[in-house]
């Protein structure tokens, strides 16, 4: 017998969950096999196939199943629940999209073998919604990696390059990144940058990188048809350009409402550029005292955070390197170890 990987989310684009798959499996100590459909397959058809079809795939193997989901029929099996926003908030995803994952996640974790979770916050909420014992989860905390920590200088070439491929109109700005979607909680960050704008120097531009959710999952945020001045979205930027996008930036910004863990802000910490994140969820676990932490459903207490970041350098210094610190505490070797150890004692049972 063997841990095999289903891997159907390795069809889409590089994102949060992909990346979290990718930086634990090339740190595991042996190689693993992932089972996949033949065709990359999105929303019901993916989950027909991980249902009807992944289990007779799999034989007598024990199951990792990295991305929120999994065959209920194979109990031999370790999940990894990133969050639960669909059942915390269904009112951000359609009522197909949420009507499955409010069915189909507690009965899934009462029914595998072990569950990993990326933070305290998603245990907790998973004990209580769940009614599934905390023995059976086990945290293992996200990393980053060592290619935010030794990134280009934000004047150098690379950065220049990039900033042009993108098309920004001026060096200086604010960055903001995490797929356009109502829990990201651009709303109200655009509603702070409007009310700073007086207040900032004519050089100084907002970017916000990423995708935004899919029509039949997220509701559309009315608020990006009509942009403030100065700001600026770059779209989906490939996971390639992302150190020196987080080096050139000035101060990076994630109001984020609920999030299960938060790599953005942990990778911008790695990179030296100061943070503001949201108060809530599993973001005060990541940034600590290391940022400045707001509330993210007060505009102004967000537009204020920034401009003490844009106006004072001394700030911006301290949080900079206590940023660099508090990176330094996570590693994906660590979430590797954790994830293993789960793994062999499904596989031992």
């Amino acid at each position: 017998m063997s841990i095999v990987i289903n891997s159907r989310v390795l069809g889409a684009h590089t994102t949060g969950v992909q990346r979290y798959l990718n930086e634990v499996e090339k740190r595991l100590p042996v190689g693993l096999a992932h089972v996949y459909p033949r065709a990359s397959l999105h929303g019901i058809s993916g989950h027909v196939w991980e249902q009807a079809v992944l289990p007779f795939r799999i034989g007598k193997n024990v199951l990792w199943s990295p991305s929120n989901s999994g065959p209920l029929t194979v109990s031999r099996q370790v999940v990894t629940i990133h969050d639960l926003a669909p059942l915390d908030h269904p009112e951000w995803f359609g009522k197909k999209f949420s009507a499955w994952y409010q069915y189909l996640v507690p009965r899934l974790v009462r029914r595998v073998a072990g569950v990993l979770v990326d933070s305290e916050f998603t245990k907790e909420r998973l004990i209580a919604s769940s009614r599934v014992s905390g023995d059976k989860i086990q945290v293992a905390l996200c990393g980053v990696d060592d290619r935010f920590v030794s990134v280009p200088s934000a004047d150098g070439a690379e950065s220049s390059r990039i900033l042009s491929q993108l098309d920004l109109p001026a060096p200086r700005y604010i960055l903001s990144v995490g797929s356009l979607e109502p829990r990201k909680n651009i709303a109200r960050l655009l509603q702070a940058w409007r009310r700073i704008l007086p207040e900032l120097d004519e050089d100084v531009s907002l970017v916000l990188s990423g995708a935004k959710g899919k029509s039949f999952i997220f509701q559309d945020i009315p608020e990006l048809s009509s942009l403030p001045p100065r700001v600026h979205l770059v779209g989906y930027v490939e996971d390639a350009y992302l150190p020196a996008l987080y080096a050139g930036a000035e101060a990076f910004v994630y109001p984020s409402v609920y999030e299960g863990f938060g790599l953005p802000p942990l990778e911008a910490m790695a990179s030296g550029t100061p943070v503001v994140a949201g108060n809530v969820a599993s973001l005060p676990e990541v940034v600590g005292e290391a940022g400045l932490l707001v509330d993210p459903y007060d505009a102004d207490e967000i537009g204020t955070a920034l401009l003490s970041l844009l106006k004072d350098s001394v700030l911006r210094e301290k949080l900079s390197e206590q940023g660099r610190a508090r990176a330094r505490m996570f590693s994906w070797q660590r979430t590797a170890d954790l994830t293993w150890e789960k793994l062999l004692e499904v596989a031992d049972m």
